[in-house]
């Protein structure tokens, strides 16, 4: 059976393309992350459930997993354990595109959850974001959200 992709979610610059929405069954979700340069992305935050792997098929994003932070090019992946905070940016001149593999997956309500939180234009509420996140078992980290590559 192949998967019926989604309805590309638009956070802001950041847009979300589920291919397979495994939160239905506590299973693997996969989407397409498209971050152009200089996108405002999700803070520094960790999965107290989830696995994350990161996959990059266009472009360059800079990763950071706890200490390390990497510029990820086309073909280089890294992943997130459980509990491990991670951010990422896109400091780079070309829009980059990643496959992300999460396990067990958040689903991609969690994309519009965030989404119609952010919707009312202006800046975020960061209270009702981490609320949002909260319930789908992601903390915010003191960290900042742009990684510098090590």
């Amino acid at each position: 059976m192949t998967p019926t992709p989604i309805d590309p979610i638009v956070i802001g610059q950041l847009e979300i393309r589920y291919l397979l929405d495994g939160s239905a069954t506590g299973g693997l979700g996969v989407f397409e992350l498209i971050v152009p340069p200089g996108a405002n992305v999700p803070p520094a935050h960790a999965h107290a459930h989830n696995e994350e792997c990161v996959y990059i098929l266009e472009g360059t994003l800079r990763y950071r997993v706890d200490d390390e932070s990497r510029d990820l090019t086309v073909g280089q992946s890294m992943s997130t354990p459980r509990g491990s905070v991670h951010a990422f940016s896109n400091p780079h001149p070309v829009t980059a595109k990643a496959l992300v593999m999460l396990s067990p997956d958040i689903g991609a309500q969690y994309f519009r959850d965030v989404k119609n939180a952010l919707g009312g234009g202006g800046p975020p509420d960061r209270a009702v974001v981490a609320a949002i996140m909260g319930r789908y078992g992601l903390t915010v980290s003191a960290r900042g959200a742009a990684p510098r590559p090590t």
